[in-house]
């Protein structure tokens, strides 16, 4: 399975609250990849979670198949997603849009969540805190050491919305020249 733009295997990642779901969703759309959200394989509804060895081996079967969208951070297995996948995509926005998704999303159904959230979360936060310190610094050598993968790294969510209609653009543009016009039009 290949889809137009190339892309078999991509890889989400970013801090909580950076739109990684959101993005991931847009992208399948324009793709058809399958799409899998690492929060609903490690959450249970009761929020409670499969142990580590029931992830590490759900997220195997996904890796093995020839094509999806996985978005999520799990920093655990975030090499072992950059290793499996052919395109990268690293949503590093700043702190504050960051904690403005986890506080916009406080209350509302989300597809990539077994459960809405009717409080914000004082552990999400001081992973959104101390993501540009702690996690960060990790994913960007983890960017050189993968450099011959697709990567894209957008710092805003305008330069994210400006690379999907691009997709999109560039997705159109093949269509018309790959269309057969009549001599006659």
């Amino acid at each position: 399975m290949t889809n137009e733009a190339g892309m078999n295997r991509v890889a989400v990642i970013g801090c909580p609250g950076s739109g990684k779901s959101t993005f991931a969703r847009k992208l399948h759309d324009r793709t058809g990849l399958p799409l899998y959200h690492l929060d609903n394989i490690w959450w249970k509804p009761d929020r409670t979670h499969i142990t580590r060895e029931e992830f590490d081996a759900a997220l195997a079967e996904i890796l093995a198949k020839p094509a999806w969208i996985v978005d999520g951070n799990y920093s655990r297995t975030v090499e072992t997603r950059i290793a499996a996948c052919d395109t990268l995509i690293f949503l590093d926005y700043d702190e504050q849009t960051c904690m403005d998704g986890i506080v916009s999303r406080v209350g509302e159904n989300r597809p990539d969540m077994p459960w809405t959230e009717q409080t914000l979360d004082p552990e999400l936060v001081a992973l959104v805190k101390g993501f540009r310190t702690e996690q960060r610094p990790e994913i960007l050598a983890l960017l050189d050491c993968y450099a011959d993968r697709e990567i894209h790294v957008f710092a805003t969510r305008d330069e994210t919305e400006q690379w999907l209609d691009g997709f999109r653009a560039d997705k159109l543009h093949r269509m018309i020249k790959d269309a057969v016009i009549p001599e006659d039009a």
